[in-house]
């Protein structure tokens, strides 16, 4: 999916946070990485494959 140089974090990568973005949708909060993971503002995520990955921010206390 990627055409950077050097090419974004694949979306299984530990870093694949820090790809590109592709489309953000704050009001209804969400992003979309070049690596094609769909990026949520509590910090979940949808992997392309159809992984979820929990919320993961650090709360204040």
């Amino acid at each position: 999916m990627c055409a950077h140089t050097p090419p974004c974090p694949t979306a299984d990568a530990p870093d694949r946070e820090a790809a590109h973005l592709v489309a953000h949708r704050p009001e209804q909060g969400w992003s979309l990485l070049c690596n094609g993971v769909l990026l949520f503002e509590d910090t979940g995520e949808l992997l392309p494959n159809g992984l979820v990955i929990s919320p993961h921010r650090v709360m204040a206390a």
